[in-house]
């Protein structure tokens, strides 16, 4: 566990969170990798509920005090995929607001639901987010039924783009027959699993992030 834990300090700049879909447990791990490698945290477009932002969610968890909690470069109350949502309160998403903040730590980013999760009408999507800031993809995934196919189609759509996959990780209820499949079609890394927890605190925020995520 240590060894990769060391490997992934020494190559990341910049780490994108993405998942297989919604409500795969992105904000949990982006919190787990946040504070495993005492990084900085930043969330481009925040979508839905504006009383509690995934970032205040993450900055509540992190235990880490090197970490910095950068703000969105867009708020957006509506819980819809960001093209729509910009629409509906009548603004645009522009790259020139895209700026990824300045830091010299690790930045852990957060996309909005999945890999091709549109920007703008122009199909702009989370891919294009990974590929023109050059990061390195995290993909959480989760198993339900057609979880499988969500996952290839997503690990597909990132090789094929070139942009680099550092590996999955399995939130929730184990599917050993379900992970073993992605894992030996794809040959990505297996970076960890997250149990089906009742609350995530900060201890057990911190519990994962030094015991049991990277393997």
């Amino acid at each position: 566990m240590q060894l990769c834990k060391t490997l992934l300090f020494k190559i990341m700049r910049k780490v994108f969170v993405t998942g297989i879909g919604t409500d795969v447990g992105k904000t949990i791990i982006a919190a787990i990798l946040t504070e495993a490698l005492q990084a900085d945290y930043w969330k481009p477009i925040q979508c839905g509920s504006l009383e509690l932002t995934d970032t205040e969610r993450v900055k509540r968890l992190v235990e880490s005090k090197q970490s910095y909690f950068h703000s969105e470069a867009y708020l957006l109350g509506t819980p819809a995929s960001p093209h729509y949502a910009a629409e509906v309160e009548d603004k645009k998403i522009h790259w020139g607001r895209l700026k990824v903040p300045e830091t010299e730590n690790t930045l852990v980013i957060e996309g909005a639901g999945g890999i091709l999760v549109p920007f703008n009408y122009k199909g702009e999507s989370m891919l294009d987010m990974a590929k023109n800031w050059d990061a390195e993809v995290v993909i959480v995934s989760r198993n339900y039924l057609g979880s499988i196919n969500h996952t290839l189609l997503t690990l597909k759509v990132l090789m094929d783009s070139g942009v680099k996959v550092l590996g999955i990780i399995f939130n929730g209820e184990e599917n050993p027959s379900s992970e073993e499949v992605i894992l030996k079609a794809t040959k990505v890394p297996l970076l960890g699993r997250i149990k089906e927890e009742y609350e995530f605190t900060k201890d057990l925020i911190t519990k994962y992030s030094r015991d049991y995520v990277f393997i």
